[in-house]
């Protein structure tokens, strides 16, 4: 995977990490996406977090 293209979403609930690619010229606003966090065991939303 590309370094330069891997983000880091953080959960706002908890403290669990979920490592990505995204298309830096096609998205330029920061990524916000709802996904299962198996520390809570339901779906949370995650925000784009410094690497």
């Amino acid at each position: 995977m590309s370094q330069d293209r891997l983000i880091r979403l953080k959960s706002t609930k908890s403290s669990h990490v979920i490592w990505t690619r995204k298309n830096k010229k096609g998205v330029e606003r920061k990524i916000e996406l709802n996904k299962f966090d198996p520390t809570l065991r339901k779906n949370v939303l995650f925000k784009e977090a410094k690497k």
